[in-house]
């Protein structure tokens, strides 16, 4: 885990998060305060989803849909 003071991580915010991207980084501030900084994974979204194979139609997948509404 590397340390900066605040100062340090103002003039050098580039050089900070590239740091950043390989471990959790502390920013001090004079009155003793700590601040953390960690990459964020990016989030997937949820309609990516992996490729499937099937020999279904759409017309065949929008007819099982319809169907399963007519039961409810």
């Amino acid at each position: 885990m590397k340390v900066y003071t605040y100062t340090q991580a103002r003039e050098h915010l580039a050089t900070v998060l590239e740091e950043a991207r390989r471990q959790e980084v502390i920013i001090r501030r004079r009155n003793g305060e700590q601040f953390s900084i960690a990459l964020r994974p990016e989030s997937a979204s949820p309609f990516d989803v992996a490729p499937v194979s099937t020999r279904a139609t759409t017309q065949d997948i929008l007819e099982a849909i319809r169907e399963s509404r007519e039961r409810d």
